[in-house]
This record gives C-alpha cells, structure tokens and sequence, in this order.
C-alpha cells in the first residue's frame, strides 16, 4: 500500500549550477553532493538532482512549492530579481509565481494548500468537477 511521496528527482545538465539555485536561490538544505548529482531537502520533501541528458516538455507538469502567505511577496520579489524566466500568470487561487529553473523545469510557489484550493472550487467550479 503506497503510504505518500518518497522523493522527486530532476534531471539536471550542470550538478553544480542546478545544486546552487535550490540552496542558494530557493533555500533547500543540502544533505549530500557528488560528482553526478546532489540529495536536497525542503520540509520533509527529499530532493535527487541527476546529471543526465534534459528535455522539458511542453505540457503542464509542474512542480510546486508552498510558502507562507506572508512571506510570498518578498520571496516572489527575490526570485524576480534573480531573472528567473516566468512561464505562466497566476490564475487560480492564492499567490503563485510560476517560474523555471536553469535546466527549464517548470517550478512554483504558492502560498494556498489543497484546502484552500477545493474551497475555492466548491465557490467556482472547474467544468464537470466533482468532489469526494
């Protein structure tokens, strides 16, 4: 029985350029490094960036980060400052700035939960949603 998210692992074209965005840009804590790659944490999410070949995609697949509401605007004006590339305008609930990383993979912070996001939904409904 799956019991929850075990990790995330993004490849990465440069080990050294991609460890020094997620510390020093995004705050993750590093808890190992080698030639070929980095063990990264944030809260309790557990972070693998692997050198290997990158081909992002096109489509939506993102991965996103929560923050706390007062502390999104500073953070978000840090990022901007930074030059990060944004890929997308917030058009849900709560803050988000949606941004890539130095190899294109498609990032966010937001300041919301799954809460406040289904009671947002429960207001206005995306087409034929549901809820259980």
């Amino acid at each position: 029985m799956l019991s929850g998210l075990n990790h995330i692992t993004i490849a990465v074209s440069d080990v050294t350029r991609s460890f020094d965005f997620y510390v020093n840009t995004l705050g993750f804590v590093p808890k190992a490094r080698w030639a070929s790659g980095a063990y990264l944490c944030l809260g309790s999410l557990w972070l693998c960036l692997s050198a290997d070949a990158v081909a992002p995609q096109e489509d939506y697949t993102h991965y996103a980060f929560s923050i706390r509401s007062e502390d999104f605007d500073a953070f978000a004006a840090q990022l901007k400052s930074s030059g990060v590339k944004e890929w997308k305008t917030n058009k849900s609930e709560g803050k988000s700035i949606y941004f890539l990383d130095p190899d294109g993979h498609k990032l966010e912070i937001h300041d919301g939960d799954l809460e406040s996001r289904l009671n947002a939904c429960m207001r206005q409904p995306y087409e034929k949603m549901e809820f259980f």
